[in-house]
């Protein structure tokens, strides 16, 4: 049989003696204090380079022959197996991530030798298993295992969560992290002084500490109230102090180093330095970033507990860099995941409109977390005559690229809708204006504007997904649209179709992320939705609509694990429309009669829907908003009156210059006109059309 090699490296807790060479295979042994007589604890059998095992019964070096009874010893056999090895319930476990776990008694091992005498080791240790972190392999896999669990985070509080973790109670009892307050973002310089704030603290918990001895100088998360009678959360690092001294060497530091020893009441405060244990007990390591200090982490152990040593100060290190440059890159990751919530914010309405005879509702899903802008959209635009026009649109991709051509789109389509343009129209400016900004500028768009007086609806789709009309009774229908050809295709006729939009229905309108994933086509998932909204409007019953909010929260739940590929924009239209019986309209010829006759219309109107109380004041605003559509018309001008929850008044004319607020001079004999209805209405406005404009006010009713 080959000769078996059994060689010990130096333990990280055995400091090297004079006249011992450490890359020596008989590694411990030489190091070991040579029995005395009477006194040698028996040693297990070691091969030797280049020799043969000794025969069996043959005595070990340095200890007495094995007893006979005890049997030849075998090659597998491990040193303390023998009877007097303790129980596996006694022996160390390695901690979660592989991460051993160092033992937090310091009383050594006791050895008993056959005859009875005891010789204590001065090593932490237990028999039959070697100690956690004795050689320094054992640091190499501490090292990687925290630095792994260290680079799982993305953001701050995940990094320093996982340095705190990784080290507690494996390489120390306690630690505190100290970061700069605030973080500098990339090459940003920071102004003002260095102020450190206390970001976390963490300590073996009161179950694991059987010791009954374990110390913190500020308390855990766990008790927030002890922090300020224990410790300093916030620490300004004055310039040339003994901490920026400790701060700008980069390097870990014992803080039985007369430097550290004088930082430590600037960082936690008098009364937590005097907490700190004497001795090489405590390692303070600064962190620094790719470009200047960013924070400190102290690492602490019990008194009781074995002190650090040397080579502890290059895994401070090692620590230290990793959670430095991880949370470095998180400030980076997190600047950029602002910045682009806040571009997608900007491009999306921050809250829909208020219309008349139309409620509304939305949602907006970025396809993942880490990417969180896309070309997806939607809109609600008013429109003259109480209309609004619904938008919903997905640009290729969902990158920054997508969300910025997205934009460009959006606000031309806001344009387009301000000119009162027909869907088609605006479908066809949409295109031209796709091609402009680039050949592969692709995106599918359904353009719908809503007239509540006429309950109808009038929709141009350019390759996107059909709206889904769900009815009072609680049927859903997917409308008829044509689909047309996707927005940046060039030289394509659209089409628009007018349809019926009863009072008490919903229209759903979506982009394809909602109906399209890996695991099913387009199709199939429009069929889900048709399906989930006609379940949902059952629980409801047949004459009430389910609520917006909730509808659109049970259409979103459809999604399953595997459904979110893509963006999801939704729109959600409630249809209330305006009755005939809250309508009022007349054409009055353009003469200088015309503000007279509209005066008595208005007073007759409101007097039959009992609203006599604003009859002076709608009088007066009439008349002025008519004498000035009339003074300059050479068509009929329009004038008609919306009850809803508010008294709204339209006067329209072919003239397409909008009339604009001034301030009169004590001199004119015009131009107060508007100040009249600036002062006394609600809100006034007005629309350019294309055959004209309107010019309208809103005055509130009882």
């Amino acid at each position: 049989m080959d000769s078996t090699r059994v060689t010990e490296q130096p333990t990280s807790f055995e400091r090297p003696q004079p006249g011992v060479d450490p890359a020596d295979p008989r590694g411990a042994f030489l190091r070991s204090p040579a029995p005395t007589a009477g006194t040698g604890a028996a040693l297990p059998a070691q091969g030797r380079s280049g020799g043969e095992p000794p025969a069996p019964g043959a005595a070990a070096p340095g200890g007495p022959a094995p007893d006979a009874a005890d049997g030849p010893a075998s090659e597998h056999s491990q040193p303390g197996a023998g009877p007097d090895a303790e129980p596996d319930a006694h022996r160390p476990r390695p901690a979660p991530d592989g991460i051993p776990v160092q033992p937090a008694d310091g009383q050594g091992r006791v050895d008993r030798a056959p005859g009875g005498a005891e010789r204590r080791t001065g090593q932490v240790t237990r028999p039959g298993r070697p100690t956690p972190m004795r050689r320094d392999g054992d640091r190499l896999r501490f090292v990687g295992a925290a630095t792994r669990r260290i680079a799982r985070g993305i953001d701050l509080d995940e990094i320093v969560m996982g340095l705190c973790r990784a080290t507690v109670p494996t390489f120390s009892d306690a630690i505190l992290v100290y970061l700069r307050d605030p973080l500098p973002v990339g090459d940003e310089r920071p102004t003002g002084p260095l102020v450190l704030r206390l970001r976390r603290t963490d300590r073996i918990p009161p179950e694991r500490d059987t010791e009954g001895g374990g110390f913190m100088p500020i308390a855990p998360p766990e008790q927030p109230s002890e922090l300020d009678s224990v410790g300093e959360e916030l620490c300004t690092v004055r310039p040339g102090s003994a901490l920026a001294e400790v701060l700008r060497g980069v390097r870990p530091v014992f803080t039985d180093a007369p430097a550290a020893r004088a930082a430590l009441p600037e960082l936690l405060g008098e009364e937590g330095a005097a907490a700190v244990p004497d001795g090489q007990r405590a390692v303070l390591a600064p962190l620094r970033g790719r470009r200047r200090v960013i924070g400190a982490a102290l690492f602490l152990r019990r008194p009781e507990r074995i002190p650090f040593e040397a080579d502890d100060l290059l895994v401070a290190a090692q620590l230290a860099t990793h959670s430095a440059l991880g949370i470095d890159k998180a400030v980076l990751y997190g600047r950029e995941a602002y910045i682009a919530d806040e571009l997608q914010r900007t491009m999306l309405p921050e809250t829909l409109p208020r219309c008349t005879g139309v409620r509304l509702a939305s949602r907006y899903l970025p396809a993942a977390e880490t990417a969180r802008v896309g070309g997806d959209w939607y809109d609600a635009i008013p429109l003259p005559g109480s209309r609004v026009a619904l938008v919903v649109g997905d640009v290729m991709g969902h990158s920054m690229t997508s969300a910025a051509i997205m934009g460009q789109l959006r606000t031309t389509a806001q344009t387009l809708a301000g000119l009162d343009l027909p869907p088609q129209e605006v479908l066809h400016h949409l295109d031209e204006q796709a091609q402009r900004l680039g050949v592969d500028r692709m995106a599918t768009c359904l353009y719908a504007v809503y007239d509540p007086v006429a309950h109808r609806i009038t929709v141009a789709n350019a390759g996107h997904p059909p709206p889904v009309l769900l009815h009072l009774g609680g049927r859903a229908e997917v409308l008829r649209v044509p689909a047309g050809a996707p927005i940046g295709v060039g030289g394509v006729d659209f089409e628009a179709v007018e349809l019926e939009a009863p009072a008490g229905a919903t229209l759903l309108l979506y982009t394809d992320g909602l109906v399209e994933s890996r695991l099913r086509d387009v199709w199939t998932g429009i069929e889900q939705l048709w399906e989930k909204l006609a379940a949902t409007a059952q629980l409801t019953g047949a004459d009430h609509p389910p609520p917006l909010e909730a509808l659109c929260d049970e259409v979103l739940d459809m999604l399953g694990p595997g459904d979110r590929d893509d963006d999801i924009a939704l729109l959600a239209a409630r249809f209330d429309g305006i009755a005939p019986s809250d309508v009022a309209y007349w054409f009055l010829e353009p003469e200088d009669a015309a503000p007279g006759r509209a005066r008595r219309l208005a007073r007759r109107q409101l007097s039959r829907w009992g609203m006599d109380e604003l009859s002076d004041s709608v009088e007066l605003l009439v008349s002025e908003v008519v004498t000035n559509a009339v003074r300059y018309a050479s068509r009929p001008v329009t004038l008609r009156l919306l009850r809803t929850d508010v008294l709204r008044c339209e006067v329209g004319d072919d003239v397409p210059q909008l009339p604009r607020l001034r301030q009169a001079r004590a001199t004119d004999e015009g131009g107060r006109g508007l100040y009249l209805v600036n002062r006394l209405a609600r809100r006034w406005g007005a629309t350019r059309l294309s055959t004209g404009k309107v010019v309208w006010f809103e005055l509130n009713h009882g």
